[in-house]
């Protein structure tokens, strides 16, 4: 089992850097595409980025993705990690009109466990290299302290100028 990015007993869950409205500032994503909650760390130094998505009930899988026993789909994991990823690339650019980045593609995928209605998602990302066309990023996902996926996400800018 692989360790930690972060150390999680470092995340303070109770000041968060970021709370919805400023994320709303940063990436675009609305309604049932938000999947992140908060944004607890950011730490340069060490190429960290923290947050976390808090699942409800009424989430808008949980009618068709396993009724009766509704579990977060991987690709929605995989999303939230996307959007705690492109804050970070955000936070790090220094031209912030042109800081969004979209997929361009995934590795090492791997899912660990499940997340259910009522979990908090904690997401960690560790930037691996930061370029002008490509942000290659190791996440990871822990409910209660357990690791339930990880992968390496790969970013590239994109101009939402219409």
């Amino acid at each position: 089992m692989p360790s930690a990015l972060f150390d999680l007993a470092r995340i303070d869950f109770e000041k968060p850097l970021m709370d919805l409205s400023a994320i709303r500032e940063r990436i675009p994503q609305r309604f049932e595409m938000e999947q992140l909650s908060a944004v607890t760390q950011y730490v340069p130094d060490e190429k960290i980025i923290v947050g976390y998505k808090d699942l409800s009930d009424d989430e808008f899988w949980i009618r068709g993705h396993l009724p009766n026993n509704p579990l977060m789909p991987g690709v929605m994991m995989l999303e939230a990690s996307a959007q705690i990823c492109s804050i970070y690339y955000h936070l790090a650019n220094t031209n912030p009109a042109k800081s969004f980045i979209g997929y361009a593609g995934l590795d090492k995928v791997r899912f660990r466990g499940t997340v259910k209605p009522g979990d908090r998602l904690v997401l960690v990302a560790k930037n691996i290299a930061l370029r002008s066309r490509l942000a290659l990023f190791e996440s990871q996902g822990f409910v209660n302290g357990t690791l339930v996926f990880e992968a390496i996400v790969k970013g590239a800018p994109i101009s939402l100028d219409s």
